[in-house]
């Protein structure tokens, strides 16, 4: 089976592919040659997804999923959240935005956080969602080379290092897109295989 993920991101189609595996072939939205920028207006992590895989279902008529990540801050109100990749601003710089979040949290000892991914999954048109999180908390100082976003200032609960210094495949066993990927697996491999 065929499924197209709504992304632009290099990076999350590498990921999600080698969560994936081999039963199902992923594509990006370039290779349906969708290369614009697919509204989000939501409120919610839920929202935004759901209207990420409408937008793709109803323009293609494909099968299709889309993610809305967020990190949510305890100490910054659940900011930067739904907005986590505007935070800084339009431009979507990621080192703009971790350290914006570094700025406004500066000696706070309340470091704790949270990454969560919702995925919005439309199959012959109807839809299902997938949640997952992971715990951590906001280190004071970006560290690693590896990911991307906020990956450098994010230590998983329970480890040493951020995510940035973990490999993928380290990263998506324990990442909260990780465990909303392994849901949506198993509902494909138990409804699609």
């Amino acid at each position: 089976m065929e499924l197209v993920f709504a992304t632009n991101n290099p990076n999350k189609l590498e990921e999600i592919q080698a969560l994936i595996g081999n039963q199902f072939k992923v594509l990006g939205l370039a290779d349906i040659g969708f290369i614009e920028e697919i509204p989000e207006t939501g409120d919610t992590l839920e929202e935004n997804a759901l209207q990420k895989s409408e937008y793709i279902f109803k323009k293609y008529k494909v099968n299709c999923f889309a993610d809305d990540t967020g990190l949510e801050v305890d100490a910054l109100n659940g900011e930067p959240g739904v907005y986590s990749a505007r935070y800084a601003g339009e431009d979507k710089n990621a080192d703009a935005n971790m350290n914006m979040v570094l700025n406004k949290l500066g000696d706070s000892s309340n470091r704790k956080a949270r990454f969560r991914t919702v995925i919005s999954l439309i199959i012959k048109g109807k839809e299902f969602q997938f949640e997952g999180s992971v715990d951590g908390e906001i280190l004071r100082v970006k560290t690693g080379g590896d990911g991307f976003g906020y990956d450098p200032i994010f230590k998983p609960t329970g480890f040493a290092n951020s995510f940035a210094e973990m490999n993928l495949q380290e990263k998506n066993e324990i990442s909260h897109r990780g465990r909303a990927m392994v849901k949506l697996i198993e509902f494909l491999k138990d409804n699609y295989a």
